[in-house]
Formats: C-alpha cells, sequence, structure tokens
C-alpha cells in the first residue's frame, strides 16, 4: 500500500498598482516589453529598494485569513541564483524570518473535515518573462530568446503548506480554496492563466512500513486540472519506479500538457544552494498589533463563514457552493436576501436565469450592472402573478443587455398578465381551428398533445397568460369537440 504524500508551493501575485520595491507600475499585460522598469527593478548598481506598504498589508491580511501567527519582526533576504529573466542575479524574498507561519485551511473531502496545515507566506519579487521565439513556445522548441522585465519586481506572496496533502483531489480543492480567500480578500486576482496564482508540488510516496520516499517537485502548474493530472501521472510513476526495486531521484519535474506526463527538469535545488543572506539595503519589518488589528477588522465574511450561513437557510451544498465561488454574485445575494426573504426562490433565479445569461454570452457576474432591488421587484411582481415567469425572463434580458428599467419594458409593452378570459378564448379557438392534427391526437386519446397546444396560445400571448388558466380553458374547448 502507497500513500501519497504532497506539499504545495503557492505563488500569487498581489494586486497592488506598483513594485514591490519600486513605483513603477504592475500592469504588464499587452504592453510593450521592457516599458514598466526603471534602474530599481532592473537592479541597477547602487539603488535602493523601498518596500511597498500596500504589499505588506496584503501579506499580513492573506496571514490572517489563513489563520497564521503574524510575525512581529521580519525580514527580507537575497535568494541567489542565475536565471536570464532574473536581472539581479538574486531574487528579494524572506527566508528565516518569514511575515506569516503556521496557519491552516480546512477543507471539505467527501463530507469530511480535512486540515491542510501552512507551515509560511513571505513575500518576495516576481522575475521577468522569456519569451521563446521558435516552433513552439517552450525553450527546446525555441531558435532564440528575448526577455521582457515588465513583471520583474511585481510582488508575490509565496504559500507554503505542510506535506498534509494526501491525494491530487485535495491539492486542487485547497488550492480552489486558497484561491477564493485571496479573492475575497480582494489582494489577488488568481487568475490561473494570467499567471497571477502559480503552483509547484512536492510528492513522495510512503511505503507500507511508514518510509517516506524520495520527493520530486513538478514546477509551475497553471490550472486546477494540470496539477491534478500532473499529480496522478507523478503518483502512478513513482509506484511504479519503487514496485522495480529502485530508487526515486530527487529532482525538479515539468508537466507537458501535450505528451500528459512528467519529464526531468534538472535537479531539485536546496536552501543552501541558493546561499541566502540578509538583504541590506532594506530595514526589518516590524509589525505592530494596532497595524495587526486594524487590518483584522478589515477582513471580509470568507467562504467558510458564508457556507456555513447560506447552508443555515437550508440551500443545498451544490447551492451554496455555487454562491461561494464567485464573491461579488454572493455579494449580491446578500444585498437580494436583505429585501426578498425567500432565499431558495432568490437562488433559483440567480442559478438559473443570470448565471444561463452569463455563461451564453461569456461573461462574469462582475461584468452586469444589475441592481439588486429591480431584480427582486421583478421576482415579487411573478409571485404575485402579475407577470409569468416567461415574461419575467424575457424582462430581465432586455434589462441586462439595454439596461432599461424593468418596470419600464413591461410597461411600455403591455407585459403584465393577461386577465381576460374571453380575450384568451378567442385566441385558443383559433389555435385550435389552426391545429387539426394536434386536436385529432388528442381526440384519440394523445392527452399529452395539450401541451402544444398551450405553447401556441403562450405564444399568441406573447407569454402573458397564467399557464394554468390557459391549460383549463383548453381542456374546456377541446372536450367540447
Amino acid at each position: 500500500m502507497y500513500k501519497p504524500v504532497i506539499g504545495l508551493e503557492v505563488h500569487a501575485q498581489l494586486s497592488t498598482k506598483t513594485k514591490l520595491f519600486c513605483s513603477c507600475s504592475t500592469e504588464h499585460e499587452n504592453l510593450p516589453p521592457n516599458t514598466n522598469v526603471c534602474p530599481i527593478c532592473m537592479g541597477f548598481p547602487g539603488v535602493l529598494p523601498v518596500v511597498n506598504k500596500k504589499a505588506v498589508e496584503y501579506a499580513i491580511k492573506a496571514g490572517l485569513a489563513l489563520n497564521c501567527e503574524i510575525s512581529n519582526y521580519s525580514k527580507f533576504d537575497r535568494k541567489n541564483y542565475f536565471y536570464p529573466d532574473l536581472p539581479k542575479g538574486y531574487q528579494i524574498s524572506q527566508y528565516d524570518l518569514p511575515l506569516c507561519r503556521n496557519g491552516y485551511i480546512d477543507l471539505y473531502v467527501d463530507g469530511e473535515i480535512k486540515r491542510v496545515r501552512i507551515k509560511r507566506i513571505h513575500l518576495e519579487e516576481d522575475a521577468g518573462k522569456l519569451l521563446h521565439i521558435g516552433s513552439g513556445d517552450r525553450l527546446s522548441e525555441s531558435d532564440y530568446s528575448l526577455v521582457d522585465f515588465n513583471r520583474a519586481g511585481i510582488p508575490l506572496i509565496e504559500i507554503v503548506t505542510e506535506p498534509d496533502i494526501n491525494s491530487p483531489k485535495e491539492a486542487r480543492l485547497f488550492l480552489q480554496e486558497l484561491r477564493l480567500i485571496l479573492r475575497y480578500l480582494g489582494i489577488s486576482s488568481g487568475d490561473m492563466e494570467k499567471g497571477s496564482l502559480r503552483c509547484d508540488a512536492n510528492i513522495s510516496i510512503q511505503t507500507e512500513e511508514g518510509k517516506f520516499g524520495t520527493r520530486t517537485e513538478i514546477k509551475n502548474v497553471n490550472s486546477f486540472f494540470s496539477l491534478e493530472k500532473a499529480l496522478e501521472y507523478e503518483i502512478e510513476r513513482q509506484i511504479e519506479i519503487l514496485k522495480r526495486g529502485e530508487e526515486v531521484i530527487q529532482e525538479t519535474r515539468h508537466w507537458d500538457e501535450k505528451k500528459q506526463k512528467t519529464v526531468s527538469l534538472r535537479s531539485k535545488e536546496e536552501a543552501e544552494d541558493y546561499r541566502y543572506f540578509p538583504e541590506p539595503d532594506l530595514p526589518p519589518l516590524m509589525v505592530t498589533e494596532e497595524m495587526k488589528n486594524k487590518l483584522k477588522s478589515e477582513i471580509p465574511e470568507l467562504p467558510a463563514k458564508r457556507r456555513e450561513r447560506y447552508l443555515a437557510l437550508e440551500l443545498s451544498p451544490v447551492d451554496v457552493e455555487i454562491l461561494v465561488s464567485d464573491k461579488d454574485l454572493s455579494d449580491f445575494f446578500d444585498k437580494a436576501l436583505r429585501i426578498y426573504g425567500n432565499a431558495k426562490n432568490l437562488h433559483s433565479w440567480l442559478s438559473v436565469e443570470i448565471l444561463s445569461y452569463l455563461n451564453e454570452n461569456k461573461l462574469e457576474f462582475k461584468d452586469l450592472d444589475i441592481d439588486p432591488e429591480k431584480f427582486v421587484k421583478l421576482i415579487e411582481m411573478v409571485d404575485k402573478n402579475e407577470i409569468t415567469r416567461p415574461v419575467a425572463k424575457e424582462v430581465l434580458r432586455k434589462y441586462l443587455t439595454q439596461k432599461e428599467d424593468p418596470l419600464v419594458i413591461i410597461e411600455k409593452e403591455g407585459l403584465r398578465v393577461v386577465a381576460d378570459t374571453s380575450y384568451l378564448q378567442d385566441i385558443i379557438k383559433n389555435v385550435i381551428s389552426n391545429n387539426s392534427k394536434a386536436v385529432e391526437d388528442w381526440k384519440k386519446g394523445k392527452k399529452q398533445v395539450i401541451n402544444f397546444l398551450v405553447g401556441q396560445v403562450m405564444k399568441e400571448t406573447r407569454g402573458r397568460a397564467s399557464l394554468d388558466v390557459v391549460k383549463n380553458l383548453l381542456e374546456e374547448e377541446l372536450n367540447k369537440l
């Protein structure tokens, strides 16, 4: 019996306006290369870095939200290594005195709580970016490479877990929950496809006798799906090696998306390889209790608490997860709930009508300009039978696309429920005379055909008639034939 032992190292880009040690903008996408750079982030001799206060505050918020101890005293260090997109030849990071330690995240895995401990969170600057020019986007496929330093110096937090994760699924759930928390805090976009959240996974196999195996590291996995697939592959690879009586080599590996396998990159570096030493140009970070308390007061309700609150409203776990997974959607739900007490009905409208609209138009909830009071008013009109649900759906779509007040649309287009039975009876008679085959089917006992005829009546009334009323009137007319 083999047991996977997994630890994650996650780099999250902080959403500050300027870089970690200079005033250069953190904008780097779709910009001409090497335009948001200065002597400090380019590592010119004689320059002096100045730490970005907002980045420090964001890192502390992450630590508080992840149940960490916040250090009153921490410092920066130089992590020395050569990399072509690291202009200084070292990275300013934190080594023995990180800003945050000893936290945890509780996950729900198959109905049980799984606690994954956070070993440390520290601040560090990002490197630049290599552009490989050639037949592919990897170094091995390129004719030559170019360097863009726009990203050099952008603030990151590195979140390092203890090796508490025991399956690829747990690793994915951890990373998803971590990203959700960072997004709730508003300190990182967590967009993996843009490189704002990157994950390295350390994995080894524990044997049945309890012996820990040699670990390998999978670098820079950039999607939840890839993380799970890469770990599944690497677990099988290591187990096969052990079954053959061979030793796993300690190394850094890369997840090859095309081949769906991990491949060797280089031998694994240890801390001593980096020759860490204290950064002489930056003073230590001193964090006061007053500062911690202030930042703690700014932390919003986090996903775990929000789940508990929604479950208490008797929403299903699946419905709760839909809401919690998008903070903007969840915030809107809360605002609407304050003026409309039926949580289940409100969730139904959001999950069915709003989310389908977002999916069809490839939008996110934050892209919508929707007023909770107007949205609730529409639902209440359906509840009071003032408009039908099909009409409400049509009006809602127009509201979302045209931004016109739903009430104005309803009144202008005369969309309130049709209560005039004589008017409906005239339409029903026309529908019956124009659909002789359906009528013959009804006479032969095919009662389900009435749904077709109801649909024809609803089409004629633009969905304004009550379904129950139409069905009853139709049956009366058909039974007379």
